[in-house]
Parts: C-alpha cells; structure tokens; sequence
C-alpha cells in the first residue's frame, strides 16, 4: 500500500492569500473546542542545543476532536538570526490522525506561527480590551510582532499605533511596513515609556537576551488590556499587583518551562495558579464572562497553544485544496 503525506511549503502559503478573518475565524475553532473540553493541549517543552546559544527549540504538542487531527510543531527561537539574515522563529507543523497516528501533513509553521500568535492577541483583545480601544503599545518589531498590530487593528482600527523595539532600524523599518499596509501612520519611539505610556492595548512581545525589568507599572492605565508573552520577562517585580484578571491561555503551561514574562511572578509567589480567573477558550466558548466593566484592568498572558497550530493549519489545507496548491509526499 502507498501513503502519501500532503506537504505545504512556504510558497503555497504564501499563495494562499489569507484574509485577517479567516486566519482569526480559524484560530477561534481551536480556542472554542478547548473551552468546552474538546481538545488535549500538553504544555510546551522546550530543548536548548547548547548552553552557548542564544536560541532553543520549542515543542508543541496537541489534539482538537472537532478537527479529527493531533498535531507536534516544533519551532527553533533563536534570537540573533538576524545577523544571518534569517527569521529569528522557524518551524514545522506535522499534523497526524489521533486514531491510528498515521502521518497526514507536513506545513512549514514559520508563518503559521506569527500568525496564529498575532490571531490569539486579538482574540484575547476581542474579548478582554476597553469598549473601543484608540490606542495601541506595542513592544517588539520581529517574529508574531507584524500579525499583533495588523489583526488587533483589523477589529479596532486605532486611532493612534506606537512601537517599539531596541535597535533603531529595525523599528522604522517595521513602522514603514505597517503604515503601507495598514494605511496609516504608525510611530516608532526609542524608548519603551513613549510607546507604553496610557495605551489601552499594550502588548510586550519584546526579544531581550535575559530578564530586565523594562515595563514601569505606572505606564498602565487603568481599565486598559496588557498582553505580555515576552521569551524573557519585561516586567518588575510589583507589576502584577494593579491587575484586576489573569487570563492564561491554558494553564497547564503556568508552571511549564523555564521561560515568560509572568515566570519571575510565579517563582517569587507575587501571584499563583489561583490567581488565573479563565482560560481565554472558556471565554471564547460563553462559558465564563470576559470584561465585564470598564474599570478593570485585566493582564492576558498567552505562551502558545498547539491546537491554535492545528486548527490554522488544518484551514490552510482545506483550502489548499480548493485551489490545487497541495503537494505529497511519499511516506511508505
């Protein structure tokens, strides 16, 4: 018997033309299965190559019944690729059948990354932000940082946008590709408190080499949405203490790994697994509330979701299909 595998590279992705509705529709599948226990979601584990690398690999592992798929992407997250003109996050998807384990696909998830990330931002903003947000802090300009500002503008279409990130030709470079294709003038700051100061949104998705405490609690407003999913963590020690919600997007990866912005947090005991208030699938699912007044100040803390993976992988492929961009792969 021959099986092939399907295969989606690079090119056939980027000839799928995805729209910001569909790749938010596709991840919202994933994060609804979750709230209603429809999904098995492992917490990430992740592999360091060599102690003297500024890099390691992490993998991902889940399985959403809806679907009928179980999935592993592994992704290496190596800091300093852009010395070798390389993206500093690459990656492959294999999805499988969870009855027989049968190989079924294989994706190039560099892509599928930055855009489910960016996705579970403006899901969870969706959800979690002010009524009417004008006002969007963003920290970081590589990796998922391009699908943050463009889906969360997609649903609020800001009023004002300012990033940043440390090195000065990579934030005008990202200001000048975000206001082409946004259509509007996005300003780069050069410093963290120009860019953060008063936002509504604020998300710190910044690339530091080791935990600094670069975020100043005074910088957030009150009733304002902060998203930090930072590697390394931005935050100081009494950051958390003006956060009226935690939401995680799966708790099995509080404790998980050595890595995140809230790690210092929870190694210290300034906040526990009691302190979350949802998983942001319960909320998506109508089984818990969102924001629920004005007045709260809620921090969403997302690390990743392997069935967010899946279910936008699994999209890219039904449509793949519709437009005969699949190819195979001989497995046996």
């Amino acid at each position: 018997m021959n099986i092939d595998i399907e295969y989606l590279g690079g090119p056939e992705i980027k000839a799928l033309n995805l729209t910001d509705a569909e790749i938010i529709a596709a991840v919202e599948t994933g994060l609804d299965a979750a709230g209603r226990g429809q999904t098995v979601i492992e917490p990430r584990t992740h592999l360091q190559p060599n102690a003297g690398t500024e890099g390691h690999f992490n993998i991902l592992r889940g399985y959403i019944e809806p679907l009928d798929l179980a999935g592993v992407k592994i992704v290496g997250d190596f800091v300093d690729n852009y010395k070798s003109g390389l993206p500093s996050e690459m990656a492959l998807l294999n999805l499988f059948c969870p009855r027989t384990g049968m190989p079924r696909a294989v994706i190039d998830a560099a892509g599928i990354t930055d855009m489910r990330t960016g996705a579970l931002t403006a899901i969870g903003a969706k959800h979690l932000a002010p009524a009417n947000p004008k006002r969007l802090g963003h920290i970081g300009a590589r990796g998922t940082a391009y699908w943050n500002v463009r889906l969360l503008d997609s649903l609020f279409n800001f009023e004002e946008i300012r990033i940043h990130s440390r090195r000065a030709e990579s934030r005008d470079a990202f200001a000048q590709r975000l206001s082409a294709d946004l259509r509007k003038e996005v300003i780069a700051t050069d410093n963290w408190q120009d860019c953060l100061d008063g936002a509504d949104i604020a998300v710190e998705a910044s690339r530091l080499p080791e935990p600094t405490p670069l975020y100043d609690s005074h910088w957030v407003r009150k009733g304002s949405l902060v998203v930090p999913y930072g590697t390394m963590s931005a935050l100081p020690p009494d950051f958390t203490d003006q956060f009226d919600k935690f939401v995680m997007d799966d708790f099995g990866q509080i404790m998980a790994g050595p890595y995140g912005s809230l790690r210092p947090h929870l190694n210290a005991g300034k906040i526990t697994v009691e302190s979350f208030y949802s998983e942001i699938g319960e909320i998506v699912a109508s089984q818990k509330p969102g924001r629920e007044s004005e007045d709260e100040t809620i921090l969403f803390w997302h690390r990743g979701l392997a069935t967010s993976d899946i279910a936008l992988g699994a999209f890219m492929l039904e449509k793949a299909r519709a437009m005969k961009l699949v190819k195979t792969l001989r497995y046996a």
